[in-house]
């Protein structure tokens, strides 16, 4: 995960972690963080009652820090964490003069870095339906309940689609590149892959399971979460690539 993502990185940051425009510029860019929070995260905390100032949140999966400059005008503290060591060097430069912002790599497994109940806040957004396994973002899950304090909020988007976006030719075509990418009895064909993909006109760096990751069923994350200690409050999109999961932690 660290590889590819450092490698989308480097390419256009902007363009892997939105990809629904193709030239951002920064005002942009981070102005859609803005939005984003105004839309998915200021509704969810004004029903919870939830104060953030002064508070402490951890972001799973904050790139660039997209959203993490919107997090840290009203968080006391924000945690910014991601698996790629590129997108934290560029979210630092972007964000040196926010002084309570903290940049941390991910192991991209688990929150093992952190204590149990750290956190007043868990959030992660176009995050999760890229992990390359269900038992993985089920497994993330688990963590974000573990580091929140009791009483804390969880907020996270996953993807829960069953029906396929594509028609067969496009599954089949992008079935081959993806697993053109996976070691073959032992012998690497990354580059194989790389070339067809462009031989397609396709881009090769949206390839493979750490781009379309794991679909996970509603109601196994709804299990995950009840098993770990929290209640939920709402579950909206329903099997669709964008549902998303809120509630808190519940208090012993």
């Amino acid at each position: 995960m660290r590889q590819d993502w450092d490698e989308r990185a480097k390419k256009d940051a902007f363009y892997y972690i939105a990809t629904w425009k193709e030239d951002w510029d920064p005002e942009q860019f981070f102005q859609s963080g803005e939005k984003d929070y105004q839309t998915f995260v200021e509704p969810v905390l004004a029903k919870l009652q939830f104060e953030p100032k002064g508070k402490t949140m951890l972001e799973i999966g904050c790139g660039v820090g997209r959203m993490t400059r919107s997090f840290a005008q009203r968080f006391g503290r924000v945690v910014a964490l991601d698996v790629s060591a590129e997108m934290l060097r560029q979210g630092r430069d972007f964000h040196e003069q926010m002084g309570n912002i903290v940049w941390v790599l991910s192991n991209g497994t688990d929150l093992s870095m952190f204590k149990d109940d750290t956190f007043d806040f868990v959030f992660s957004y176009l995050v999760l339906h890229h992990l390359p396994t269900k038992e993985l973002t089920l497994n993330y899950i688990r963590e974000m309940l573990r580091v929140l304090k009791n009483g804390g909020i969880f907020l996270f988007q996953f993807n829960s689609r069953r029906q396929p976006t594509m028609n067969w030719k496009g599954r089949l075509v992008w079935g081959v590149i993806d697993r053109l990418r996976e070691p073959i009895l032992g012998i690497c064909l990354k580059g194989a892959s790389y070339k067809l993909a462009s031989l397609l006109r396709l881009d090769p760096l949206t390839a493979g399971r750490t781009w379309r990751g794991a679909v996970v069923d509603v109601r196994e994350v709804l299990e995950t979460v009840w098993a770990s200690g929290g209640a939920v409050m709402s579950v909206t999109g329903w099997g669709t690539q964008f549902t998303w999961c809120c509630g808190w932690k519940a208090l012993f």
